[in-house]
């Protein structure tokens, strides 16, 4: 299936280093949360801001590199943040597994502990937090698409490649 001209491989080149930005911020709030960093430090690591920064990215990705329209924002927010909640999902099972904890199972980010396995929390992640999250990624991104196009149009006789 392609959106725009463009299908999912496309998508994914276009995103790689987004994807990458992504496990790098959560790879640092594992690991600050893992040196017994204060709560504070790892904030500023949030996987659900910098998944939010990524879309914002994307879009700029997108009109710089004329990569489709509205359509391929919606993807674009989609897969970050699959990607993003994929990784907080991967997480959880970890500390459940190794029967540790970790900045994604301390009760101040998660459910309560009613639940050893983690699977409302994770359950919510895999469905409500991805669908909000695209929606409002996809809202704000089409959004700035929308703005860009205007404030920065394609010049006289720039045709859309995709590449």
């Amino acid at each position: 299936m392609k959106i725009r001209g463009h299908g999912l491989k496309d998508h994914l080149r276009l995103l790689a280093p987004l994807f990458g930005l992504l496990t790098v911020v959560w790879a640092l709030r594992l690991a600050l949360g893992a040196c017994g960093a204060p709560f504070w430090c790892s904030r500023i690591f949030s996987v659900t801001g910098a998944s939010a920064g990524c879309v914002l990215l994307a879009v700029l990705l997108i009109h710089v590199r004329r990569f489709g329209s509205y359509p391929n924002v919606v993807v674009a927010s989609l897969l970050l943040n699959i990607w993003a909640q994929l990784l907080i999902v991967a997480a959880i099972v970890f500390a459940v597994i190794t029967k540790t904890e970790n900045i994604y199972t301390h009760p101040e980010f998660s459910m309560p502990h009613d639940d050893p396995l983690h699977l409302r929390h994770i359950y919510g992640h895999l469905t409500f937090v991805i669908g909000a999250e695209t929606l409002f990624g996809s809202a704000v991104g089409c959004l700035l698409l929308w703005l860009l196009r205007t404030l920065v149009p394609m010049r006289e006789g720039e045709v859309e490649t995709g590449k």
